[in-house]
C-alpha cells in the first residue's frame, strides 16, 4: 500500500510543506515516485513520520531525530513520560498494526490498554483519537475497506462484550432510544453511547444501525422514549437526513431527538426538539445530567 504526502499529513499532523523539506535536508524519510513524478510512501515510511512526529512534538530536534536509527527512536518514544506522549504512542501502534492487517498486534494493544484502565478510558482517549485520524481516510476511499472492516469488529466486540457485562438497569426512565438512520453503518459511536447509558443505570432501546424510518416511528410510537439519540459518524444528504430527522419528531412531540458526532453542528434545531452535542465531552456531560 502506498500513502500520498497529504495522507501523511492527516495520520501525523505534520504539514505536507514540513514533510517535503524534512525529506530535502534529512534522511529518515525516502519515498518512491510514480511515473507522474507523485510522492508514494510506504507502510515503513508511515511509520516512521508517525514517530518523528511524536518525537519532534515532545522537544526533539529534526537534526538530533535523524542520528537516530530506528531502533533508537523507538525506544525514545517508548520512554517519553508524559501521559500524553503515551496515549500518542499507543494511538501509532493501533495505527501501525492495522495498515500492517496484525490482527492480533491490534487486539493485545486494545487489551493491554483495557486491563490497565478500563473500556471507558480507553475509548475515550485512545480509540477515538484513532478513530479521528483513521476515519478521513476510511472516508475517501484512501484505506483498503478491509482495514475499516477488521479493526471497527475489534473494537465492536470490546464494547459488546463491555456492554454484557453490565446489570440491567432498575429503573424505567428515562428511557432512550439509540439507532441510526438508513445507509449508516458505523455504529461504534453510538455503542459507545450505549455502554455510557447503560453504566449509568439507564434503560435503552438500541436499534443500531441502517434503521428506516418507518421502523424508527414504530418503536417511537409503542414506546414513547423520552430521549431519541443518533451519533453519526459519516456525513449524510443533509435533505434527506434532515427529514429523517423531522419524521422522528414527529412521531412523538415529547421525544427530544439528541445529535452527536461531527454533523453535529450542520443542524441547528426541529422546533425546539433537536439537540446537537457537538464534541464527546458535550456528550458525557449530556449523559451525566440525564
Amino acid at each position: 500500500m502506498g500513502f500520498t504526502i497529504k495522507e501523511l499529513e492527516t495520520l501525523s499532523g505534520i504539514k505536507a510543506h514540513t514533510i517535503r523539506i524534512w525529506e530535502q535536508r534529512y534522511h529518515f524519510l525516502k519515498p518512491t515516485r510514480t511515473s507522474t513524478n507523485i510522492r508514494t510512501y510506504s507502510n515503513e515510511e508511515l511509520k516512521t513520520i508517525l514517530t518523528v512526529a511524536l518525537l519532534n512534538k515532545h522537544g526533539y530536534k529534526i537534526s538530533r531525530i535523524d542520528t537516530m536509527p530506528p531502533e533508537q527512536r523507538n525506544k525514545e518514544v517508548i520512554n517519553l513520560s508524559s501521559e500524553e506522549a503515551q496515549n500518542e504512542y499507543l494511538v501509532n501502534e493501533l495505527i501501525s498494526a492495522m495498515i500492517d492487517l496484525d490482527i492480533y498486534g491490534y487486539e493485545t494493544l486494545l487489551n493491554d490498554c483495557i486491563q490497565r484502565v478500563g473500556i471507558e478510558a480507553t475509548i475515550k482517549t485512545i480509540i477515538f483519537s484513532f478513530l479521528e485520524k483513521i476515519g478521513i481516510l476510511w472516508q475517501t476511499g484512501h484505506i483498503n475497506p478491509a482495514h475499516e472492516h477488521i479493526v471497527s469488529n475489534i473494537i465492536r466486540q470490546k464494547l459488546v462484550v463491555a456492554i454484557e457485562g453490565l446489570p440491567f438497569p432498575e429503573q424505567q426512565k428515562p428511557l432512550l432510544l439509540l439507532l441510526l438512520p438508513e445507509d449508516e453503518h458505523h455504529e461504534l459511536g453510538l455503542l459507545f453511547v450505549y455502554y455510557l447509558l447503560k453504566q449509568r443505570g439507564l434503560p435503552v432501546i438500541y436499534l443500531g444501525a441502517n434503521v428506516p424510518l418507518k421502523d424508527a416511528q414504530y418503536v417511537i410510537s409503542l414506546k414513547q422514549p423520552d430521549h431519541i439519540y443518533l451519533h453519526l459518524t459519516s456525513s449524510p444528504s443533509k435533505a434527506s437526513f434532515q427529514k429523517y430527522l423531522k419524521g422522528l419528531a414527529a412521531s412523538n412531540s415529547s421525544s427530544k431527538v439528541v445529535l452527536s458526532g461531527h454533523i453535529a453542528e450542520s443542524f441547528p434545531g426541529i422546533n425546539g426538539q433537536l439537540l446537537p452535542l457537538h464534541t464527546l465531552s458535550q456528550a458525557i456531560t449530556y449523559i451525566s445530567s440525564l
